[in-house]
């Protein structure tokens, strides 16, 4: 490695750029360290680039007691040094620092050894290795700075969302949600979250309708019967009516159908949602559910690991710039209630949570014992809002049968 940085040493921009380092010379070779002596000194005298062979003929004129063994040696890493091309300025901060944990890693090395041997007592020496070269090693960072124009923080922040909510009453406040953002939603069991989703999605005026590449990746129901939701939401038609209403069922969901991309994953964690996200540049991520892609390697606790899983889905989001629907079940104790908190998360009261940019918790009225029929009723509480700051209870129906919400 060393005889590429001496090699692009030798050029006068690069020389300039490499002043901006901060490296010590011993993570070069003793040979090598005379050697970029030398090119330092040339370069500064004569304020030009300067090529290997003239570099070896100062090299040898300044070091005129040279043996005939260690001329050949000299010559032979000057034959090296010109094999090599100048390097970027990128290039060369990363190869000083790999040369640098190297050294490093070498000098703690050998204190280790002298430690199980006895030959250390204290940390002092370690302590000293440490504090002689913290400063001598911080490669001077350039940053791109996320400032924006007036204009452009208008139009970034203040325009409507480019993906909007088709059920009506939530639109009115919460518009809709854009590529970057974590939206969780929670429910108990059977109150209708898969259906939510499809209704989002696949319903008039949904996601799909939009314009919006979306990825439905299912490890709860089966894909077969997530696709079936989809339908439904899509045509509007109940289940037992598809095949009477086959032609225009058909023609409404084609329309949507080639935007949709559905996946079981149920074998899969959240660095592969990462890798995949990576491949096909999706708008919208609906992760059905978000809980059971998280790895539990690592974390002690389920509630850790389950807000580690919401910090990757989120910088997934960011990363990819889609909007990341986070499906979760709600705790027992959202159980036959309308008024939800973010608390009744299962698995995570505080640290899911903390992640989401807008949290969506529903629910539906408590059944009566007498009551016949299901309560098409549902209750979406904004219980975290950072994108319209509105807290508080949206009503809307949700029809079961073809898996639609509306206002």
């Amino acid at each position: 490695m060393e005889e590429k940085l001496l090699r692009s040493l030798m050029d006068h921009a690069f020389q300039e750029e490499y002043n901006t380092f901060k490296c010590p010379d011993v993570v070069f070779s003793k040979e090598g360290q005379k050697i970029k002596k030398a090119i330092e000194d040339a370069v500064t005298f004569y304020k030009r680039s300067l090529t290997p062979s003239e570099v070896e003929a100062i090299y040898y004129v300044n070091n005129p007691t040279l043996t005939t063994s260690q001329k050949a040696a000299v010559s032979d890493s000057f034959h090296k040094i010109a094999a090599e091309a100048v390097i970027g300025k990128d290039v060369a901060q990363d190869l000083l620092s790999k040369m640098f944990q190297q050294y490093i890693g070498e000098e703690i090395a050998n204190l280790g050894f002298d430690y199980i041997n006895g030959n250390q007592n204290s940390l002092d020496s370690l302590s000293g290795l440490l504090e002689k070269y913290e400063s001598n090693f911080i490669p001077k960072i350039t940053v791109t700075w996320d400032n924006l124009s007036f204009d452009e923080i208008i139009e970034q922040t203040l325009s409507k969302p480019k993906w909007q909510f088709n059920i009506s009453s939530l639109q009115k406040r919460v518009t809709g949600v854009d590529g970057g953002q974590l939206i969780e939603v929670g429910a108990r069991s059977n109150v209708g979250k898969t259906s939510f989703h499809a209704s989002l999605v696949a319903g008039p005026n949904g996601f799909a309708e939009q314009g919006a590449k979306v990825l439905v990746l299912c490890n709860e129901e089966p894909v077969k019967r997530v696709l079936l939701r989809y339908v439904l939401a899509s045509g509007g038609f109940a289940e037992a009516d598809i095949m009477n209403n086959y032609v225009q069922a058909t023609a409404k969901y084609n329309k949507i159908k080639d935007n949709i991309f559905f996946k079981d994953v149920t074998e899969y964690r959240m660095d592969w949602v990462d890798s995949i996200c990576r491949s096909y540049n999706p708008d919208i991520v609906v992760l059905d559910m978000g809980d059971k892609l998280a790895n539990m390697a690592g974390h002690s606790r389920v509630d850790e690991a389950l807000k580690a899983n919401a910090i990757f889905a989120r910088r997934i989001a960011k990363r990819h710039d889609c909007a990341m629907f986070y499906m979760s079940q709600l705790s027992a104790e959202a159980e036959g209630k309308i008024v939800l908190n973010q608390s009744m998360m299962e698995g995570s009261k505080t640290g899911k949570a903390a992640e989401a940019d807008l949290m969506l918790l529903l629910a539906k009225n408590p059944q009566l014992s007498d009551q016949a029929e299901e309560d098409n009723q549902r209750h979406i509480n904004i219980s975290k809002n950072k994108l319209t700051g509105w807290h508080g209870i949206v009503h809307c129906e949700f029809d079961y049968k073809t898996s639609r919400y509306t206002a």
